[in-house]
């Protein structure tokens, strides 16, 4: 069965699909996400994150999400940047893209980690921006 994924992966050329979140550093969180939600009709959830959701339009059936989230100033999750964001960008096939990446130089900050909603690593760009790539 492994290999037959792997030979399926094999076949998804590795990229960026879309965006699958924007975090940025405030000062008070908490006042930040009450401002969205009052003036702009931001949901929050319960993780502190309003999530919106669109239909991919090569897929019809496939639902993705774009995750929206201030985070304090100076929390560590955006180390080693020293920007005020992080985009979180929804990729295919992780481990062919981590290996490209590899292969081109690019800094990589972790392993990949897989949870229940999907895989994650961490990388910069040429710019200093800490960078995630999640696949769902």
């Amino acid at each position: 069965m492994k290999d037959q994924k792997n030979q399926t992966n094999n076949s998804i050329p590795p990229k960026v699909t879309g965006i699958g979140g924007i975090f940025f550093f405030s000062d008070n969180p908490q006042e930040t996400k009450d401002w969205y939600a009052k003036n702009l009709g931001f949901e929050i959830s319960n993780w502190g994150t309003s999530s919106f959701e669109s239909r991919n339009i090569a897929k019809p059936e496939e639902i993705n999400s774009l995750e929206w989230s201030p985070f304090k100033k100076g929390d560590e999750y955006f180390s080693p940047s020293k920007k005020d964001f992080m985009i979180n960008y929804r990729v295919q096939n992780i481990e062919a893209l981590v290996s490209q990446l590899k292969e081109n130089g690019v800094t990589i900050l972790d392993d990949i980690a897989t949870y229940d909603y999907g895989k994650f690593v961490h990388i910069m760009d040429l710019e200093g921006n800490k960078i995630e790539l999640w696949e769902p």
